[in-house]
């Protein structure tokens, strides 16, 4: 939160400098591994789009044609541009960018449990997964000041979206990892520069020049601050961030309209025509509205220098088709297009910035759906099969690892275990055979990069 206070036109330096539980201490990159930090990190970066609720694997990248009707469901299937592979047809544009993708049709979540397992689970301690990373590589980037471990709610990118509804879990948990390793969550009830305000008397409020007179008088605040304490890394590194770093990367209006316009999923959802007999016909709405934006920027913050991003969307993905949640049908209609198209345009801008070997990108949830439909119209909890989508990171694309079964129940080749997933994450962002020769990693870093990678 920056506040700027207008009570005497004195500025001191550490009236406006609150950084919520980030802390100054916590931007300093020294990090557990006590390691060279460009001898063991990649210099990648992972995006995590985590699907609150539990999508079907069926109705995305693992469709049934064959199969009867209560499995293989109402909405068909759509070519991909690899020869053999179908998607479901709500992904057309992601049908087209099938070469860019590898998709996983045995993956197995491991339980039906509502939770945040893909993030934080049993195999990263308890903690983060960013936050492992963030022990190995530092808080902060040592040059550009920008969190390594992030955190993207929608109000990150709309302060009127739903806040925390019904998220399953503790996306900030650290484990036995220090508190200063949890992501920053921008927008978030706590996380840091939640709001950028201007504190000026209501009279002055509307007075453009008071205003930019307020902010020249924070930015010369700051210049003393940084020429009178310059031995102080920390702070340094917390008023950097503060004029730069993470306030640049956060501001889309700074980004080409072009690219905001790709990222754009508002426009394909009539909000004002989600049926509202569902209870989460507002999340719907926030999904629509936020989602593009949201993975525009992650890529801002990966560019910049973050390493881990999770991007999640209020709980959204749970269809049994009771009060809370849509039928499949319907259920689909809301949620799809928008997925469909901001992935579609990730994959897009990634590439068009040469950043396709550089950045990954994670697609699941927490659990997959019932392979029979309900009497209702919906899929109920299911822990043996799940959808998982990767792209980038300078693996091998337009394939498909590991088959189901027929009904959709469970995999028909080895699984694809969530110790892999995590393993392959942090694999992707660290050199695992150089780290294990630093002194005093961590344990539990080692530990849960240990598992086979799934790409072999």
């Amino acid at each position: 939160m920056l506040t700027i206070w207008d009570h005497d036109n004195r500025y001191r330096r550490r009236d406006f400098l609150k950084i919520g539980g980030f802390g100054l201490a916590g931007l300093a990159s020294g990090s557990l591994a006590k390691a060279d930090e460009k001898a063991v990190l990649t210099n990648k970066s992972v995006v995590f789009l985590f699907l609150h609720g539990g999508p079907s694997q069926v109705e995305t990248f693992d469709p049934k044609p064959n199969a009867p009707k209560e499995i293989r469901g109402p909405l068909g299937t759509v070519q991909t541009n690899i020869p053999g592979v179908l998607f479901g047809s709500p992904f057309p544009k992601l049908a087209k960018h099938a070469d860019k993708l590898t998709i996983v049709r045995s993956y197995v979540p491991g339980d039906a449990n509502h939770d945040i397992k893909p993030i934080v689970c049993k195999t990263t301690s308890g903690a983060n997964l960013g936050s492992l990373y963030s022990a190995v590589a530092g808080i902060s980037h040592p040059q550009k000041a920008i969190p390594r471990n992030a955190l993207l709610f929608p109000r990150a990118v709309d302060p009127g979206a739903q806040a925390g509804v019904m998220q399953f879990g503790k996306f900030d948990a650290t484990g036995s990892f220090s508190p200063s390793f949890a992501p920053v969550q921008p927008g978030a009830g706590n996380g840091l520069m939640q709001d950028l305000k201007i504190k000026l008397p209501r009279d002055r409020l509307d007075d453009r020049l008071a205003l930019l007179q307020s902010l020249d008088k924070v930015r010369w605040a700051i210049e003393d601050t940084l020429r009178a304490e310059t031995s102080d890394k920390s702070r340094e590194m917390a008023l950097l961030a503060l004029m730069g770093g993470l306030a640049d990367a956060l501001d889309l209006s700074k980004e080409d309209p072009k690219t905001i316009a790709l990222y754009d999923t508002a426009s394909l959802i009539q909000v004002d025509a989600i049926s509202k007999k569902w209870n989460n016909h507002k999340n719907y709405a926030d999904n629509a509205r936020t989602l593009g934006k949201l993975l525009c920027l992650s890529r801002r913050m990966c560019e910049r220098g973050a390493g881990f991003v999770t991007v999640t969307t209020n709980f959204v993905w749970d269809m049994h088709a009771d009060s809370n949640n849509a039928t499949i049908d319907e259920g689909m209609g809301y949620m799809a297009p928008p997925l469909d198209h901001a992935i579609s345009a990730f994959l897009e801008d990634v590439k068009s910035r040469g950043l396709e070997d550089k950045i990954m990108l994670v697609v699941c949830g927490e659990m997959g759906r019932t392979p029979k439909i309900n009497g209702k119209g919906g899929r109920d909890h299911w822990g043996n099969l799940g959808p998982l989508l990767l792209a980038g990171g300078g693996y091998p694309m337009g394939q498909v690892i590991g088959q189901s079964k027929a009904d959709a129940s469970s995999p028909s080749s080895e699984p694809v275990t969530q110790g892999m997933l995590v393993s392959t994450v942090l694999q992707t962002l660290i050199d695992y055979p150089k780290l294990r020769l630093s002194p005093e990693v961590a344990r539990e870093v080692l530990n849960a990069g240990s598992h086979k990678n799934i790409f072999g």
